[in-house]
């Protein structure tokens, strides 16, 4: 007989496949756009840089931009649901 994988380890092995997949796009992220990881050799020589308009691009990226205007809560639908008076 072959061996079997218990069913309980499917959502752990999902759980990791999101982390690493995570893990890979913010690794990925910082070494093509932080302007501060430079990984060819011209632009490791050039010591402290002077690019605060690429630094400013990079910190206000477009996610942010979309969550400054909206509102702090995890669950909305559920607030809501909550704070609403029954009479």
């Amino acid at each position: 007989m072959g061996r079997w994988v218990r069913p309980e380890v499917y959502p752990l092995l999902g759980a990791m496949g999101f982390v690493t997949s995570m893990v890979v796009f913010q690794l990925t992220r910082n070494a093509l756009l932080n302007p501060e990881c430079r990984i060819n050799k011209a632009n490791r020589k050039l010591g402290i840089l002077e690019n605060e308009d690429e630094g400013e691009k990079y910190a206000q990226h477009n996610l942010r931009k979309y969550l400054r205007t909206r509102q702090p809560q995890v669950m909305p639908s559920l607030n809501r649901f909550f704070s609403q008076e029954d009479n």
